[in-house]
């Protein structure tokens, strides 16, 4: 071959190359593609928040703890705190997962990641290095409830009488600070749960039960005038969600969407769907 051919051919491959780049430019590719994701307001939040499992906020809670999480008469999971979660979700474009737990187990089920954070009348008084808390949402107080014909209205009168607590509640903690209380009960014991504390309070097995006001106004509104609050509190407490300790990520998610739902009036109106007024704390 001429060198005037070989020449020649070198310039027509060239040429074939420049115009094979120029239309392959002009293609868009894959990551340049818009989706719904890169136009205004179609963020995707869920991919962006950090969650145990990717698009999932997995709660855990006691599920024997109305008004906050239990079991409704529909067999469903239903509770003030689940309505706050099951909104901040929505928002955030999670699905929710509602993880029932036994409450004495609660740090195991965040250390071994099986759920993303414990969100059901969690006391943050005296735990407050064991989590990470978002701010307070509800104040709560520790009271006794007995029943409204025991005769028992005050302190001194739990003297010699068998009282129970939740095992591992902020009451059995916040009484842990009052042995001079504690050393006047003739009894003191734990169950697993309030309804079957308040089931044994109902058959007279204990005379008195330590819990939190929130549920225990009600459990005496929905049990009716079986049960009465003492007035004198032995404790008063803030009520937060708890994340695994250090997983600030989500709780800065969490905590904000709470904010803009005090903002905007759905954290009163899930407050007021559920107690009659907003007790909420938020912005307060």
């Amino acid at each position: 071959m001429s060198m005037g051919k070989k020449i020649l051919l070198i310039m027509v491959a060239l040429m074939l190359v420049l115009s094979m780049t120029a239309c392959s430019s002009n293609e868009p590719s894959e990551s340049s593609v818009p989706n719904e994701a890169d136009e205004p307001g179609g963020v995707n939040e869920a991919s962006e928040v950090a969650t145990v499992v990717e698009g999932t906020f997995t709660v855990g809670f006691d599920q024997n703890f109305p008004p906050m999480g239990f079991v409704g008469d529909d067999g469903e999971f239903t509770g003030f705190d689940l309505d706050l979660a099951a909104e901040v979700a929505g928002r955030l474009g999670l699905e929710l997962a509602l993880q029932p737990i036994a409450w004495d187990a609660k740090d195991m089920e965040l250390s071994t990641k099986k759920i993303d954070c414990i969100w059901n009348g969690f006391t943050i008084n005296g735990r407050e290095d064991k989590y990470t808390w978002t701010d307070p949402y509800m104040s709560n107080n520790q009271v006794f409830v007995v029943k409204a014909d025991s005769g028992i209205a005050t302190f001194a009168d739990l003297a010699g009488k068998v009282v129970l607590v939740q095992a591992d509640s902020s009451a059995e903690a916040a009484l842990a600070d009052r042995p001079d209380l504690v050393d006047t009960f003739g009894e003191y014991i734990t169950a697993a749960d309030y309804n079957s504390a308040l089931m044994d309070l109902e058959s007279g097995a204990v005379d008195a039960v330590a819990m939190d006001d929130t549920v225990a106004n009600y459990q005496i509104e929905k049990r009716g005038d079986n049960f009465v609050v003492l007035e004198e509190t032995f404790a008063e407490e803030d009520y937060g969600v708890g994340f695994l300790l250090g997983n600030e990520a989500l709780r800065d998610t969490i905590q904000a969407t709470l904010e803009e739902m005090a903002i905007d009036g759905k954290l009163a109106e899930i407050s007021e769907n559920w107690f009659g007024k907003d007790i909420t704390t938020i912005g307060k």
